[in-house]
């Protein structure tokens, strides 16, 4: 296993107290991290240049946030896929695609190469099998391509395009499949499985040699896989519950990880004091520019 980085070079930039902090993404136009908290329906926005952050409330739990090229974001919540123009500002609902299960939520979201917005959604409860995986186009018409899901999380992408990455948190899994410019995906390979001990494979970003790197809930750190699934590295953390990564930073060698709080209990939490904080560190394979949504 070759050695990226190490748990003392990670630090929390944002010593906050997110619920279910998530879907963590660059706007490189701001020079920002941006990130959610679930549970607590707050975007927040991370500023390296002064180490300020800003926080918007929402009245929905958003999910998921893909910067647009016009401004604003696509993002996923429990009434689906919506249009942020700007924050703060107009928040409007685009796309409801499962109104048949109320129980159901977004979860985690990214956009592909070639433009398209790829969204899971899941059992709030987590005890259905009721989530699927949906693709958005630039048209704001979507897709399912796939269900079956307890907890999907990703997705990744490979840096040419190929692949398609997500996990099934639930099973422990990793899945990759084929992935066309058109948006269509191929049959879904697993890519690799783990045990109690590693925790749950939970949010990921890929970097410039196609390696993954994937937030383990549950298991303190970051794990890097190869393409092929084997585990290359590894990056502690002091947070249990690790939730999504991205790179940022204008050499795009900055990786942000976001965390949670919910379901530790008050002596886990006061063992670990920056659970639900906003970390990064640098490391020596630089990431991949977000792809933004074409509107």
């Amino acid at each position: 296993m070759s050695a990226i980085t190490t748990a003392p070079a990670v630090h929390a930039v944002h010593r906050g107290e997110a619920q279910l902090g998530e879907g963590a993404v660059w706007v490189a136009s701001e020079d920002a991290l941006y990130w959610v908290d679930i549970h607590g329906r707050r975007i927040l926005a991370y500023s390296p240049a002064d180490g300020s952050t800003r926080e918007w409330r929402c009245s929905l739990r958003i999910s998921a946030l893909a910067p647009c090229e016009s401004g604003g974001f696509i993002a996923g919540s429990e009434r689906g896929f919506l249009r942020l123009e700007g924050l703060p500002g107009d928040c409007r609902v685009i796309g409801r695609p499962e109104p048949e299960l109320p129980g159901n939520r977004a979860n985690d979201g990214k956009t592909d190469p070639f433009g398209h917005f790829w969204l899971g959604t899941m059992d709030d409860a987590e005890e259905a099998r009721s989530g699927s995986l949906y693709r958005l186009d630039a048209d704001l018409r979507w897709h399912r391509l796939a269900g079956g899901y307890m907890v999907p999380n990703g997705p990744a992408f490979s840096p040419d395009g190929a692949w398609l990455y997500h996990t099934d948190s639930a099973d422990r899994t990793i899945y990759r499949l084929s992935l066309s410019p058109g948006g269509l995906i191929g049959p879904r390979e697993v890519l690799a499985r783990f045990d109690a001990s590693h925790g749950y494979p939970d949010g990921m970003t890929t970097d410039r040699e196609g390696h993954l790197w994937v937030a383990f809930w549950d298991g303190w750190c970051l794990r890097r896989l190869s393409p092929d699934g084997e585990q290359v590295g590894q990056i502690d953390l002091p947070v249990q519950r690790p939730t999504s990564c991205a790179f940022g930073g204008p050499q795009l060698d900055r990786l942000y990880v976001t965390s949670a709080r919910v379901g530790l209990s008050l002596e886990a939490l006061a063992a670990q004091p920056e659970a639900g904080s906003l970390f990064a560190c640098t490391v020596d394979v630089p990431g991949l520019a977000p792809t933004l949504f074409p509107i």
